[in-house]
């Protein structure tokens, strides 16, 4: 089965289009201030629009309250919440209730113990996501989307049927990251920007080729 890619942060009518042009099958839209990805509800609305039935849209929330949630269920409809933040497993639940929609929740990952950590949102989280968590010398480190790597390895014969790959992906490394941990969906921010926040039309579609050709 061919792997999935989440083209995440994107911000631009142009990215948006080519993201989906070359395949993505997901695209994400960042709600969080602090990130040079982030959007606001009519930007976010705007781009949500140009991939409609093309690719399945998903919003990145950190620890979002209920007021957020339900303006972006007005105002984008998404198809999938990202959790990005430290929501428990019953934040989680109440926001699976809230939207009506599926939860991605990630997972911030440095070794075996954060692994095992992500059963406790097996029931409610419709996906899990593994992503780096950022090193502690790393001033500025965002949620997610800081260009940092965990180990594989971590993951490698893992057979649990859903779960995203994340975590400084690039067009160069994606394919040996999906063959180590048999990833059925890649998710990819700053490894296809040419600066923070700002993505690389070529980049994309040298990732998503990448990906699609892993296997």
């Amino acid at each position: 089965m061919p792997v999935e890619v989440k083209i995440c942060g994107l911000s631009t009518p142009e990215t948006v289009d080519a993201a989906v042009e070359a395949g993505a099958e997901l695209i994400g839209l960042v709600f969080y201030p602090k990130s040079p990805r982030n959007v606001t509800l009519p930007q976010a609305a705007a781009l949500a629009a140009r991939a409609r039935g093309k690719a399945k849209i998903v919003t990145l929330v950190v620890d979002a309250d209920d007021a957020l949630l339900g303006a972006i269920m007005q105002e984008v409809n998404p198809d999938l919440i990202q959790a990005h933040g430290s929501e428990t497993p019953e934040r989680i639940g109440d926001m699976a209730r809230l939207t009506q929609r599926p939860v991605m929740k990630a997972i911030r990952v440095k070794d075996a113990a954060d692994i095992t950590a992500a059963a406790d949102y097996s029931a409610v989280a419709s996906l899990i996501l593994y992503d780096a968590k950022a090193p502690e010398t790393l001033g500025g480190a965002l949620p997610g989307g800081n260009g940092h790597v965990f180990d594989w390895g971590l993951l490698e014969g893992d057979k649990r049927p859903a779960f995203v790959l994340a975590g400084g992906l690039t067009p160069e490394n994606v394919a040996e990251a999906i063959r180590v941990t048999g990833a059925p969906v890649v998710d990819v921010s700053s490894g296809v920007e040419s600066a923070p926040g700002v993505k690389d039309i070529t980049l994309i579609r040298k990732f998503i080729e990448a990906a699609k050709r892993a296997r």
